[in-house]
């Protein structure tokens, strides 16, 4: 073996990057992770303390998971024999891309897609067919159908993460059945979507539907993710891909606790998806903003060259959103999360005295 190769390769890793994460700006308004603020902290204080008195930290998490998949699987209607779980959503997709996916891999995706998944890709030197958005942050499934003759993984957020662009159903569809490679939809925002396509594991046996509690109970800082595919990957998955114990014993049983919740979660969403039309409509009125259609919990406008000046003034105002700048021909991208009506209405006021 050469000497210095570990220099050589920690060079290498360090010349990659990683994934941007939000600034953090004590104190702020933060509109910028796409969290669920509008289930309330009591909801979660109850749920974590819930956790606590059903606990052991002492003991390694034996039978939770199987309880916390059986809630999983009441929830998306899908036996819990096709059900696994992972630290995050993060996590499942970065076991599947390190053991299915290699330098003679294929991946077509959009561009942009889910920054996490890119730069894993980049790290494990993964090649990427990528099908850029048009003018108005739409995908053309006939360019998917097109280039998906020359892929091996087919890589969807659906939502899509920057733009909040999703595919109809019956578009997605007919891309699903007509790729005979692996399909991986990210449904980490399905939720305030149209549809889900968690059903269509039980006949598609090349999908594999990836989701969160993340977004939509507002567990982001517990980082429970799970997916949806067919039986015999799910054991494949479960035995010997993931780690012994991915979920801690508290995670595993405020998941449960959140799943028994499921009324209060769809409540929020119903109101974040009222107050995502809010935003839409109040930001489409300014003649300085481009606003795009969104199915997620946030909203993505281009403010064109004055995009780091609006940035800018609504942090000197204590809110902080998602500065992206270049997104296919729009320079001045940035994406705003739903937050309450309140935190929405504090960052609609900021805009509307920037403008003047």
């Amino acid at each position: 073996m050469k000497k210095n190769w570990f220099d050589s390769k920690v060079k290498e890793f360090s010349s990659i990057g990683g994934y941007q994460k939000p600034e953090l700006n004590e104190n702020s308004l933060k509109l910028d992770s796409n969290e669920n603020y509008v289930l309330s902290k009591q909801f979660q204080n109850d749920i974590v303390s819930g956790a606590r008195k059903n606990s052991d930290v002492r003991e390694y998490p034996l039978g939770g998971v199987e309880k916390l998949i059986q809630m999983i699987s009441k929830f998306v209607k899908v036996p819990s024999s096709m059900i696994g779980i992972g630290n995050g959503s993060d996590q499942i997709l970065d076991l599947i891309l390190s053991n299915f996916a290699s330098k003679q891999t294929k991946v077509l995706t959009s561009n942009p897609t889910f920054g996490f998944f890119e730069q894993r890709c980049k790290l494990y030197s993964i090649p990427l067919i990528r099908i850029p958005f048009s003018d108005d942050m739409k995908l053309d499934i006939d360019q998917f159908l097109k280039e998906s003759k020359n892929a091996d993984i087919l890589y969807l957020d659906s939502p899509n993460n920057p733009t909040g662009f999703q595919f109809s159903k019956t578009e997605i569809k007919k891309l699903i059945r007509s790729f005979e490679g692996l399909i991986i939809i990210d449904e980490a925002y399905g939720e305030f979507s149209d549809y889900s396509l968690s059903s269509l594991v039980k006949t598609q046996n090349n999908l594999i539907v990836v989701r969160t509690l993340s977004k939509s109970f507002g567990m982001a800082g517990l980082r429970l993710g799970y997916f949806v595919a067919n039986k015999k990957f799910t054991d494949a998955f479960l035995n010997v891909l993931q780690y012994p114990y991915p979920l801690s014993t508290i995670t595993i049983e405020s998941g449960i606790l959140a799943l028994e919740k499921v009324n209060l979660m769809e409540n929020a969403v119903k109101i974040i998806k009222t107050e995502r039309q809010r935003i839409i409509e109040t930001l489409q009125k300014f003649d300085a903003f481009e606003v795009f259609d969104s199915k997620a919990n946030f909203v993505l406008f281009d403010a064109h060259s004055s995009y780091k000046r609006v940035y800018s003034a609504l942090s000197e105002q204590g809110i902080s959103i998602r500065k992206l700048g270049k997104i296919g021909n729009h320079d001045g991208c940035l994406r705003v999360t739903i937050g309450t009506k309140e935190m929405n209405s504090k960052f609609l006021l900021a805009i509307r005295d920037y403008l003047g």
